[in-house]
């Protein structure tokens, strides 16, 4: 008797183990957390783990503890497929990241092989999601829609300029560039330059000498703040008197810490800022009162767990591939930056952009500013 009932208090105290040992679901959160791009990486990481604290204090999703496991990829390709390949052994079931395109891309395949849903806040490149993948979502908007804001606005107001198209040859760098040109080009606008640079160089000076003596007074940069603070100190420091315009990849104050005041008419295209959103209110003030400014990308980190969970819950269930479908046929669903659906290839069914520009505010620092 006595056996029995030591037996059946084991046998108790396996199941509560295991009980606890499952109601927990595992969430990566992918990005360049160090290397010159971790301010991005910062973003997608504070803005997962906010969601992920506000989900777990409202009871989780489906009864399960939602715990965030961090992959630094550096922005590098190759680094980001290890951090895919430690996920599946770590039994990561959902991934927000990575945050370049050409890091989501090739990561996006090993996901789609082990059962893993990705929601990207920051890859803009379309080929993340016209792959027929099941598995590929983003919180943002793509190239191609960026591009077709960019060369409009290049047009209806630089028709007579002479203009430089650079990127930085990178998936996300180049794709954008790309489409910009060809909106431009469709709008009657013909690049007087179309150059590529190498991501992590110095020293800009040939360049800017050729776009001086090309006399250009446009200078359209796709690539990311690291490389276009560099640019823009540079074309000042030459003499270059041109306007710099560029896509969501220099959305960090940081450009301004790099390029001083030749960021001063910089010009941006983003979506509306989602800060000024009021369903991001609560968000917003949890992370201004941990000392946190939710720029750019953070906002949109905390929507991708936000849309998981909720689909999760229509679903009934917290199996990727249940979710994916879930996310593409029971939505819109209500997040900090706004109502979000998802179309058959996991793009958001409502993409905007519109353009800032880099001037100073009350405080007296730079920062961008919706026209």
């Amino acid at each position: 008797m006595k056996k029995s009932l030591l037996s059946a208090v084991a046998i108790s105290a396996m199941v509560a183990f295991s009980g606890n040992a499952s109601a927990e679901l595992l969430v990566g959160v992918a990005g360049p957390i160090t290397g010159p791009n971790a301010a991005f990486g910062a973003q997608l990481q504070k803005g997962a783990e906010q969601a992920a604290a506000d989900i777990n204090a409202a009871g989780g999703i489906n009864g399960e503890m939602v715990k965030v496991v961090l992959g630094d990829d550096v922005s590098d390709a190759k680094q980001g497929v290890s951090v895919a390949n430690k996920f599946v052994a770590d039994g990561v079931k959902f991934v927000v990241g990575h945050f370049n395109s050409g890091v989501s891309i090739p990561a996006s395949e090993v996901y789609a092989e082990n059962g893993i849903l990705q929601i990207t806040p920051a890859s803009t490149n379309p080929t993340f999601t016209e792959r027929g993948m099941w598995n590929t979502f983003r919180t943002c908007g793509r190239d191609d829609q960026q591009g077709a804001v960019a060369g409009k606005y290049i047009a209806d107001n630089f028709k007579d300029v002479k203009v430089a198209v650079i990127h930085d040859k990178t998936p996300y760098g180049q794709g954008l560039a790309d489409e910009t040109k060809k909106a431009m080009n469709g709008l009657g606008i013909t690049e007087a330059m179309y150059e590529g640079i190498t991501a992590g160089d110095k020293d800009y000076s040939a360049l800017i000498s050729k776009m001086k003596e090309a006399g250009i007074g446009v200078v359209y940069f796709g690539g990311l703040h690291t490389e276009a603070g560099l640019i823009m100190r540079q074309m000042a420091d030459g003499g270059l008197k041109a306007t710099l315009m560029s896509g969501d990849g220099i959305t960090s104050n940081e450009l301004a810490s790099i390029a001083g005041d030749a960021v001063n008419g910089t010009l941006m295209t983003f979506p509306p800022d989602p800060r000024k959103n009021p369903n991001a209110a609560d968000a917003v003030k949890k992370f201004r009162d941990a000392g946190f400014e939710p720029e750019a990308y953070t906002l949109y980190s905390y929507a991708g767990l936000q849309v998981i969970a909720e689909a999760a819950k229509k679903a009934g269930s917290n199996d990727p591939e249940a979710v994916a479908a879930a996310l593409k046929e029971k939505g819109p669903y209500t997040t900090v930056i706004g109502e979000l659906g998802f179309d058959a290839k996991g793009d958001i069914t409502r993409p905007d952009y519109v353009m800032y520009t880099w001037k100073k505010g009350e405080d007296g620092k730079y920062s961008y500013f919706q026209d």
